[in-house]
């Protein structure tokens, strides 16, 4: 086989993945130097350049954009099948979740999917993004939002419905029974996926989108934080479950709007397997088994 020298890829992967050497070094436990001897060799060995130097960070080329996109998928299926070999008669499946999926759903199903499914294995990472997935860091991605993901096959979990949630001091501001005006005295919780002006024309307020408020990132520390009575967050009937039955969040009003669903998203030849594929098909039925349930 005509290869380049593997440590070079990895280096390669790294640096590229991480915008700098530096950050590739620390990764692969190596110094900057190290990392810049072994992409050189690379690029030799190509007879390309990949990256282009700038002064704090390095940049792909367009030869390194298209050389990252065919191994990086090869690499994290070494990855993978190596990790496999580790656990003999298990399969792993890599899945990147969400935060607030992760925390307040995927992990109460995965005793259930283990005895369904006793032959996989799991390793479970966070992202905002399905840039894991893209990336061949993961085999599925589960997240909130709407296709398409370029590149990617998203397969839908369940709907959701939007509406607010506070906790019980707060709950008691709005008065009794309470009304959607007293919301004018009280801090809007925002989030990027998660918009207020549909939730209040619903409620017959002629209100824009708030501009200020804290913003969250991370719809769980959005709850967190709603629970600590920072202020009112509109969130999703799978999130907001737990806080509704310890009673740590209350949802003062009965109004809610459609949203967007939680989907798992995955790349076209992951979904062609048949245990993924098996694991994907498995989620959805206990999705709609809860729903009906």
């Amino acid at each position: 086989m005509h290869l380049p020298p593997f440590q070079s890829l990895v280096a390669f992967e790294a640096a590229a993945r991480c915008g700098s050497f530096l950050a590739a070094a620390d990764e692969l436990h190596l110094t900057p130097s190290a990392v810049s001897h072994r992409i050189k060799a690379i690029e030799a060995w190509l007879g390309v350049s990949l990256f282009e130097r700038q002064q704090r960070q390095v940049v792909l080329t367009a030869a390194g954009r298209d050389y990252l996109a065919e191994i990086q998928p090869a690499l994290a299926r070494i990855e993978a099948a190596s990790v496999a070999l580790q656990r003999p008669g298990s399969r792993v499946l890599r899945l990147s979740v969400a935060p607030a999926i992760g925390a307040k759903w995927f992990v109460g199903q995965l005793a259930a999917y283990r005895e369904a499914d006793p032959g996989v294995d799991f390793v479970l990472s966070t992202a905002s993004t399905m840039a894991p997935v893209a990336a061949g860091k993961a085999d599925v991605g589960l997240c909130y939002g709407e296709p398409p993901w370029p590149g990617l096959e998203a397969y839908e979990l369940r709907r959701e419905t939007v509406f607010p949630v506070c906790s019980p001091a707060l709950a008691a501001r709005l008065g009794s029974p309470p009304t959607v005006a007293a919301l004018a005295g009280l801090p809007l919780l925002r989030h990027p996926l998660l918009q207020w002006q549909p939730w209040f024309a619903a409620a017959g307020l002629a209100r824009p989108e708030p501009g200020e408020g804290p913003l969250f990132e991370d719809a769980m520390m959005m709850l967190e934080a709603a629970a600590a009575g920072v202020g009112v967050a509109l969130t999703v009937d799978l999130l907001a479950r737990p806080y509704l039955a310890e009673g740590t969040l209350l949802r003062p009003f009965p109004q809610h709007v459609a949203g967007k669903a939680f989907y798992a998203v995955l790349r076209p030849d992951a979904y062609a397997q048949p245990w993924i594929r098996r694991f994907v098909r498995w989620l959805q039925a206990r999705a709609r088994r809860e729903d009906a349930g």
